[in-house]
């Protein structure tokens, strides 16, 4: 022991050596935190953006329904699933902190050869035996390289990434359940605008009727009238249709199947409006926010981390290994001194000379942690990209929903205009079907452009990455 002490004492000494790089956060691309360029201060505000986006609409269903999605969906049920695989994974990896164990005992009825051999010597006859045996082997790998080291890093960012994946899969969840429930309401209200129009229009084909009655329109202008109620009318079978789509699109997002369907979602005929500007933030909390950035960066901690695992395998793996225990052909026999065996020393395990593999695992590791560094500059882009492309099309959205607004209401007056001077036979009857099917297809865009308003605001949430947080304060 005092031989072996010395040796011990080094090998504490080494075991504090980790190979391999040492990871960084990677340096995102030049201007990836920089203010976003497509903020319109009359929409946005530089504000912190809020994790339970949906909340901003102050809609007590579309809070229900976020919340039955979050805990219905099957996809992050799956998902969390292997995030408890990979944090199994990584307690496995730190279980290489300690000692492994592992006890023995085994009985055998036979002849055994040494027995036979030792009983010869013994001038005794060879004999079919009951043979016992008990051991406990201890071994504990001296992590000098910081392979174990390496490894338990690895398996605790892989366990981060499978976290962010999870948490991606919540912010889909809840953009999509947003979406349908969004379409289902703006649906109601453009089937709402239809069937409004579809009154206008017949109530001036019966004028037009009275009028052909009366003598003071013809057969012509009659017909022409009947004709934009059917065109009005035939707009409204679609929208049905997909409202109900929209409808069952809702259910399975709830896990509900189609019969079970949300019934209290239909009474929904006013688009979800915002109390207010949406707050945005900045660059630099878009990247900390969005779990994909998350991800990304998490994966290069683990391909950083083997290298290390890789390059440790150059070197020597040395364990301490112990064991105790006894052999004898009976029970008893295996607490005796004769019968006892033990014990302890040093074990080496190294591919050395040929260390084509190990090398060759090496370069691979390397490859993989500069394939996973660029992943995250490409990750970095697209964040950005999406969110910048989110916010330029609601801006658009909303100047165009305002430009409607503008050419609605002119619509609108053009109409009680020519609707008063057709009653005095002022003008012809062409003129007030003009005027009412600018004034249909007015109160359409509108409808339609709220739906995109909507549509496009959800997109911009989902861009900037929230919803994930809340999910899992929730659960």
């Amino acid at each position: 022991m005092s031989r072996i002490a010395p040796l011990l004492a080094s090998l504490a000494v080494l075991g504090g050596c980790t190979l391999g790089p040492r990871y960084h956060p990677p340096s995102p691309p030049a201007g990836a935190q920089a203010p976003l360029v497509s903020l319109n201060p009359t929409a946005e505000t530089t504000a912190e953006a809020p994790d339970a986006w949906w909340r901003l609409y102050s809609d007590p269903l579309l809070d229900q329904y976020l919340a039955e999605a979050f805990a219905a969906n099957d996809n992050l049920k799956a998902a969390e699933a292997n995030l408890t695989a990979a944090r199994a994974v990584l307690e496995a990896s730190r279980g290489g902190n300690y000692p492994s164990t592992t006890p023995e005992a085994g009985a055998v009825y036979g002849r055994d050869p040494v027995t036979e051999e030792i009983l010869e010597i013994d001038g005794i006859k060879p004999q079919t035996i009951w043979l016992f045996d008990t051991v406990f082997d201890v071994s504990y790998e001296l992590d000098l390289f910081g392979r174990v080291r390496r490894s338990i890093e690895a398996s605790k960012a892989d366990a981060q990434a499978a976290a962010a994946g999870r948490d991606i899969l919540r912010i889909t969840v809840a953009a999509e359940t947003a979406r349908a429930y969004a379409q289902v309401c703006t649906l109601g209200e453009q089937l709402s605008v239809a069937h409004h129009s579809l009154d206008v229009v017949t109530r001036e084909a019966r004028i037009t009727q009275q009028r052909r009655e009366a003598g003071a329109a013809s057969e012509f202008d009659v017909v022409r009238a009947q004709g934009l109620v059917a065109q009005v009318r035939s707009n409204i079978p679609p929208l049905e249709g997909q409202r109900r789509a929209a409808l069952f699109q809702l259910a399975a997002l709830l896990g509900r199947t189609p019969v079970h369907a949300p019934a209290e979602a239909e009474a929904c005929v006013t688009p979800p409006r915002l109390g207010a500007l949406i707050p945005i933030g900045d660059g630099a909390a878009l990247l900390k926010r969005r779990p994909d950035v998350r991800l990304a960066d998490r994966r290069v901690a683990a391909a950083t981390a083997r290298v290390g695992v890789a390059i440790a395998d150059l070197y020597p793996h040395i364990s301490l290994t112990g064991f105790y225990g006894g052999v004898g052909v009976d029970t008893a026999s295996l607490t005796r001194n004769a019968g006892l065996a033990w014990g302890v020393g040093p074990k080496i395990s190294w591919a050395f000379p040929n260390q084509i593999i190990p090398r060759a695992r090496i370069h691979q590791a390397r490859a993989g942690a500069d394939a996973a560094l660029a992943s995250f500059d490409s990750t970095v882009l697209q964040a950005l990209k999406e969110t910048e492309q989110a916010l330029a099309t609601y801006g658009a959205e909303l100047d165009h929903r305002q430009a409607l607004a503008e050419a609605q209401e002119r619509a609108r007056k053009a109409f009680d205009i020519a609707h008063g001077e057709f009653l005095a036979g002022s003008i012809p009857d062409l003129d007030l079907l003009t005027t009412e099917q600018v004034l249909v297809a007015a109160d359409a865009a509108v409808a339609a452009s709220d739906a995109a308003l909507v549509q496009d605001q959800i997109a911009v949430f989902k861009a900037l990455g929230g919803g994930w947080k809340a999910a899992e304060h929730s659960g």
